[in-house]
């Protein structure tokens, strides 16, 4: 029997052991209690897993079911989170020169400063789970957003570089929150056939987080360096203000969370205003219980020790999903947007106006493509769009030092910096995340994304934080060969490791990498039968 046989066989006997229960039942009431009541035997019996794109859609969602207007005002509110990872490092690009020459800090200190928050922000996604899943989505986001708020505040007010790096832990850690929180949610509002589409929004809103962080540099490069980077920095503070007063008046829960800890008729409430008049609402909840319930079942039967000891399928999983993760990484980008004003410098471009109006010019560039990549990916597919991004990548790294070691005009380091944030925008940007999450299977989805995610940032951390003195050695010049013969590595490293996911279901991926390695046994644990599912419910 196929994979989808099997679902297509359960899943109407799932949905009829969730027929609502008489009106005077216990049941009844207790879909409409108090918030603040228990919760349901479904929802104290579960554990909630991390969600993605792809594990949180119901499993007899509406394949074409239409966008509202209010999923989209939704999904705006909660991509406006990711601006402030993008504002972080496109005012930090310019604020990183003046701070160092305000406080006098040596190169190691500025790389501590630029690259602490991604190390904080791996230990703020590592927490965001348990409180999402506990205290609800929307105060996660208040959560996110007032971490982001005092942060900005005690690194604007900053006497000394101590208090600084204060500030950036709670900068660091808002902005691990809200990475993780954003495509929770917005997953878990979207109609399934337009879920990938919508999560993209969040890689969308951090670009234009990083354009206003050089709008920003811009606006203030006529005030005096003492001043300007400390306006920088407080005007980092507007967003997340909006972002909790959106959470607080505008956002309503997920239907997910609300179903997962047994508000029944809020959750339908929820459901009802995100979908078209006539819509089963009634329906709609039903599938999400029978999903929780599943999902529970495949993550259970895998705990982290088969990532630890993974079998052949898996490993082939792993490699692919958190190899594409580090790549992003390792290819320079965080590094390089970090750092982008000590480039230009290097590059003979040592006046703020001009920096500034370069910094506004690349990020317009950058937003573009991002914009296009998402348009792309479905239509052209995933390994063709990576392996241009990462040439136009490795020709723009050779200009780059070419204009270095030749003492070119700035002229060409500009564009070689453009060609370098638009090749990675078109594919690298959005794909290190897209085929992550569609290579993963089920059953370590969550945990395979935690991981992921993890190295993500922890080699992005090693990289912005190493930049500077790296060239202090090899000079920037040096340090543009260095990247650009990791380009070439991981172009070799998709060629023969990564699949194509265009077009492709949870099944098709997962026969891909058991016949890839002759090993059967994760079919066996993704396939369920019919009475082990009744038996949960």
């Amino acid at each position: 029997k196929s994979p989808d046989w099997n679902t297509m066989k359960f899943l109407p006997r799932c949905t009829a052991l969730l027929d609502p229960p008489a009106a005077d039942s216990p049941a009844s009431n207790q879909s409409a209690r108090h918030p603040d009541d228990e919760g349901n035997p479904l929802a104290r019996s579960l554990v909630a897993p991390s969600y993605d794109a792809v594990t949180s859609a119901p499993p007899c969602a509406d394949e074409v079911s239409p966008v509202t207007r209010y999923t989209y005002i939704l999904t705006a509110c909660a991509a406006l989170n990711s601006c402030n990872l993008g504002y972080d490092i496109g005012v930090n690009t310019d604020a990183g020169v003046l701070l160092q020459r305000s406080m006098s800090l040596t190169d190691l200190q500025v790389e501590l400063f630029m690259g602490s928050v991604n190390f904080y922000a791996m230990a703020g996604a590592l927490g965001s789970g348990y409180v999402s899943d506990k205290y609800g989505r929307r105060n996660t986001f208040r959560f996110a957003a007032i971490g982001f708020v005092i942060g900005t505040l005690i690194m604007a007010g900053a006497p000394n570089y101590c208090i600084l790096m204060i500030g950036r832990v709670f900068v660091g850690v808002g902005i691990g929150v809200g990475l993780a929180i954003d495509p929770i949610y917005i997953s878990e509002i979207s109609p399934a056939s337009h879920r990938g589409s919508l999560v993209t929004w969040s890689e969308i809103s951090t670009n234009i987080g990083i354009l206003l962080g050089f709008i920003a540099s811009y606006a203030f490069y006529p005030v005096p360096e003492e001043t300007a980077w400390r306006l920088m920095f407080a005007s980092g503070g507007i967003l997340p203000l909006v972002m909790i007063y959106l959470s607080t008046y505008v956002m309503p829960e997920s239907p997910r969370w609300l179903v997962k800890h047994g508000y029944l008729r809020e959750a339908a409430a929820v459901v009802r205003r995100l979908n078209v008049e006539g819509f089963d609402a009634a329906g709609a909840v039903k599938e999400i219980e029978v999903s929780i319930v599943q999902e529970e079942r495949a993550l259970n039967k895998l705990g982290w020790g088969a990532l630890l000891a993974p079998t052949p399928a898996l490993r082939a999983m792993l490699i692919v999903g958190v190899g594409t993760a580090v790549s992003q990484q390792i290819v320079g980008i965080d590094a390089i947007q970090y750092y982008l004003v000590f480039i230009l410098e290097n590059a003979g471009i040592v006046a703020r106006a001009p920096q500034a109006a370069c910094l506004v010019l690349l990020g317009f560039l950058k937003l573009f493509w991002i914009v296009v990549a998402g348009r792309l990916f479905d239509s052209k597919g995933r390994r063709p769009l990576m392996f241009i991004s990462l040439g136009g990548m490795v020709v723009a790294l050779i200009m780059l030092a070419v204009a270095d070691f030749s003492q070119l005009s700035g002229i060409w380091s500009v564009l070689g910096l453009a060609i370098y944030l638009s090749a990675f925008s078109l594919g690298m940007g959005p794909g290190a995340w897209l085929i992550p999450s569609e290579v993963f299977s089920t059953a370590i989805r969550a945990k395979g994304m935690s991981v992921a995610t993890f190295c993500n940032r922890l080699t992005g951390t090693f990289m912005s934080s190493t930049l500077l003195s790296l060239a202090s050695y090899i000079s920037f010049g040096g340090v543009f060969v260095l990247l650009g013969l990791i380009c070439v590595c991981v172009s070799i490293f998709f060629y023969f490791f990564l699949p194509e996911t265009k077009e492709k279901k949870l099944e098709d991926m997962i026969k891909y990498f058991c016949d890839l390695t002759n090993d059967k046994s994760l079919i066996d644990i993704e396939i369920s039968s019919p009475n082990d599912l009744s038996e949960d419910l």
